[in-house]
């Protein structure tokens, strides 16, 4: 299996219903199996996880089986833990008077539009710096394309906001150095909290960026619309530094599948591969048949996680 991604951190994306959180699942078995100690990580509302795998998986680690252990992040609980701990961090920073008042503008910012991403993201990069040296591996099963790259493109957008916080906050300072403290120097806790916050982004950009640590797959299956939605996402998370090098083209029907109907439907099939195959030329594509059954159980997910690990080594 060392002929597996090398990657220590795997981001598992794609359209919704194209196969993404099985086809994470298989990975996360297809590498614990394999002797890597690994993490499977649902950041997607609708988690399928702890449906694939028959287990109730928590908001912390859960074993799932040998060398496997789950988390299924769940973004609402993350949103309200993310608000309380601004809440926190501004304790002591307010006065008294003013501190229901700023509590209801910290309620009402945590309902607009970005919120919850914010919060996931908050909680991602717990993991990534909490649990990369307990893992070899750490696979994140993504909600649905535009999610995933709202998510990826955080550390980018958060950094050049806190960037601009930091710079008003240090001419605060300034001021009141000069105005309320006879030029000596005061200290500005809230600008030590903006700080030490960039730093922790900073850090989990550098991981992200880094193409040694960190890889990004894509599942989409042969039909129109998920081909236009891979090709775009490449294109946005590129202009981000963000590069997809492998595809999982999934749900490809065999060869042996017969009848009128699969043969008519293998023909347009065949067009939407050789789409595929012209439109993803820099990207390693790795092709799944479609399976007999659902993978509803441990064995059929046993049989997937084999055909994924088999294709990557005849890849290779």
């Amino acid at each position: 299996m060392t002929d597996l991604p090398s990657n220590k951190i795997l981001f598992v994306g794609g359209k919704g219903g194209v196969g993404k959180s099985t086809s994470s699942a298989a990975l996360a078995v297809a590498f614990a199996r394999a002797g890597h100690k690994t993490l499977v990580v649902s950041t997607d509302p609708a988690h399928n996880l702890g449906d694939i795998f028959h287990k109730k998986i928590k908001h912390e680690k859960t074993s799932l089986e040998e060398n496997l252990w789950g988390i299924e992040v769940d973004p609402s609980r993350e949103s309200k833990r993310y608000i309380q701990g601004v809440k926190d961090n501004l304790q002591g920073l307010v006065k008294s008077r003013m501190v229901e008042e700023v509590h209801r503008q910290i309620d009402m910012a945590s309902a607009s539009p970005g919120a919850d991403e914010a919060a996931l993201f908050d909680r991602l990069i717990s993991i990534i710096l909490e649990e990369s040296d307990q893992f070899d591996k750490i696979v994140f099963d993504t909600a649905p394309t535009g999610h995933t790259i709202r998510l990826l493109t955080l550390p980018e957008l958060m950094s050049v906001w806190i960037d601009g916080m930091l710079e008003r906050r240090q001419k605060i300072t300034d001021n009141y150095t000069q105005l309320l403290n006879d030029g000596e120097p005061i200290d500005d806790p809230i600008y030590d909290v903006l700080r030490k916050r960039k730093e922790k982004f900073a850090a989990v950009r550098d991981i992200i960026l880094d193409r040694k640590q960190t890889g990004f797959i894509f599942v989409l299956i042969p039909e129109r619309l998920p081909i236009l939605e891979t090709q775009q996402a490449i294109k946005q998370l590129d202009q981000h530094h963000l590069h997809i090098k492998t595809l999982i083209v999934n749900k490809v029907l065999p060869e042996h599948a017969d009848g009128a109907f699969l043969e008519k439907r293998r023909k347009q099939e065949k067009n939407y591969l050789d789409e595929i195959d012209r439109v993803f030329k820099k990207q390693r594509l790795i092709k799944v048949p479609l399976f007999e059954e659902d993978v509803s159980d441990m064995d059929k997910l046993s049989i997937f996680a084999d055909h994924l690990s088999n294709l990557m080594k005849e890849d290779t």
